[in-house]
């Protein structure tokens, strides 16, 4: 199978644009220049050696020629043989420093000057360097003396040759460095140049190619990447993006979900609030039957017509952006626990046991109709955790809701003796699509209950460590704003 990066036209070769030079190829450029670099930071020091080397010869050569020319009597040594000598050692004179006297061994057309001296017994390395430079740039065969020390009772040792052997001789070294500097350096810039490449290079392309392509698709799970097995840098970025990628995708499909019942609450919301409105008639005209229970049960009928006529109005659970913000005013919390354990369809439920312990006037500074939601949601969800655990084992079922007030935040809980929550979904318990565990449910219960409660500036949480499942609702009153009551108080 061809990877991405290989494939015509594939998301990295597009992203690099026609005629761009790419990674790879900046690379290359990169590791010739700093190689041939590396060339000639050696070959500096190479031909400075050479070059000091050679005079070292000389001197040596000299020193060989100087005991044995030395080693005669005086004026015993043929001019012949001295001229041989000096050939042999490319010298044109030989002298020593024995004491305080300085003798001319041997010599053969000695030139009347010389201009360029060399003194081998103190140089340095920066001497070594630009004298090395400095006579290979150089033209002509102009005389130079060399001094280095001597052997025996010998002080020191002098030479004077032609420099243009040695200028030659340095000329072939440099030659055969700079062949040689040339197939290292093509040979080591390949090696890198590869090594980096499949290092790095091969699995960035693979890392853009993923998320160029994860920018075209991001809702299909095949261009999610798979991370491989390396533990450095690279194994890391490529298993965080993935992990980015899944998550993106998942809250991608979460928000498609999301349009999707928006745009069927949109479909249904017309016809709905017709076959409502219809039903709102039928209720008002039972309203004026004279039978008590119709005279019972009609006003809470009509109430709950209303209420969903309002929902269909406004296009609620998670239709629109946002809920409206709510309208508080100061209501009785027991009536609205009333209204729920009847909607909820408990009131005649003989198998599941409802409490309520709500402190006596006990009222709550919020939206009637919000607050009737969150505890709808609440309650029904308690419910049917109780139906389902009902199947498992005999015990008790309770649905319990209490209330109270702490100065000024009123305080509600809603509990049950279900499984309670598991633990896996805690972490997302009041996010859209993510606890529903049963089946046709929409998982949007406690995220509207979440949502209603901290449009109030309020908070909803789980409470641990209790039997079944608890939900604490807190909503604390609205600040008193001092210009209104002096307004109030300047009226009465």
């Amino acid at each position: 199978m061809d990877r991405p990066e290989d494939q015509p036209g594939s998301p990295a070769t597009r992203s690099r644009g026609p005629g761009g030079l790419g990674l790879s190829g900046k690379l290359l450029l990169l590791t010739v220049p700093l190689v041939m670099i590396a060339a000639v930071l050696l070959y500096v020091p190479a031909i400075a050696n050479f070059w000091v080397n050679r005079l070292n010869d000389r001197v040596a050569a000299a020193n060989t020629a100087a005991l044995v020319l030395d080693a005669a009597p005086l004026g015993m040594v043929p001019d012949s043989l001295s001229r041989e000598i000096l050939k042999s050692i490319n010298a044109r004179a030989v002298a020593i420093k024995m004491g305080q006297q300085r003798r001319l061994l041997a010599s053969d057309n000695l030139p009347s000057a010389i201009e360029h001296d060399v003194d081998l017994r103190d140089m340095t390395v920066w001497e070594a360097i630009t004298g090395s430079f400095q006579m290979m740039l150089e033209t002509g065969n102009q005389p130079i003396r060399i001094v280095g020390p001597g052997v025996g009772n010998a002080q020191f040792v002098e030479i004077v040759t032609d420099e243009l052997p040695l200028r030659q001789s340095m000329y072939r070294f440099s030659r055969n460095v700079v062949v040689v500097a040339l197939i290292i350096g093509v040979l080591t810039a390949g090696l890198v140049y590869l090594a980096l490449h499949y290092l790095f290079v091969r699995p960035m392309r693979r890392l853009t190619a993923s998320l160029v392509g994860f920018h075209e698709n991001p809702e299909s799970s095949a261009r999610i990447i798979v991370p491989s097995q390396r533990s450095d840098e690279i194994g890391v970025a490529e298993r965080e993006l993935s992990d980015m990628q899944r998550d993106l995708m998942s809250m991608l499909h979460q928000k498609s979900r999301l349009a999707a019942l928006g745009l069927a609450v949109s479909k249904i919301n017309h016809d709905l609030r017709n076959l409502l409105a219809s039903a709102q008639l039928l209720s008002d005209q039972l309203a004026s039957v004279p039978d008590p229970r119709v005279q019972r049960f009609a006003p809470k009928l009509v109430r709950s017509l209303e209420r969903a006529i309002a929902f269909c109005q406004s296009t609620l659970s998670y239709g629109r952006a946002q809920e409206a913000a709510p309208d508080r005013r100061m209501l009785l919390v027991e009536p609205v626990v009333l209204e729920v354990r009847e909607t909820a369809g408990l009131a005649n439920d003989a198998t599941i046991a409802w409490v309520a312990a709500i402190e006596r006037g006990l009222s709550v500074d919020a939206d009637p109709d919000q607050l009737f939601r969150v505890l709808l949601n609440l309650v029904r969800n308690a419910a049917q955790a109780l139906e389902s655990h009902a199947s498992g084992d005999g015990g008790p079922q309770q649905i319990r809701i209490t209330g109270k007030r702490e100065g000024a935040v009123a305080i509600l809980e809603v509990s049950d003796t279900g499984p309670g929550v598991p633990q896996k979904t805690r972490e997302h318990l009041f996010e859209a699509f993510q606890t529903s565990g049963r089946p046709g449910g929409s998982g949007l219960g406690l995220a509207i209950a979440a949502e209603l409660v901290r449009a109030h500036g309020g908070d909803i949480h789980l409470v641990e460590g209790t039997i079944g499942a608890t939900f604490r609702i807190v909503i604390p009153d609205r600040p008193v704003e001092l210009l209104s009551i002096r307004s109030e108080r300047q009226r009465a």
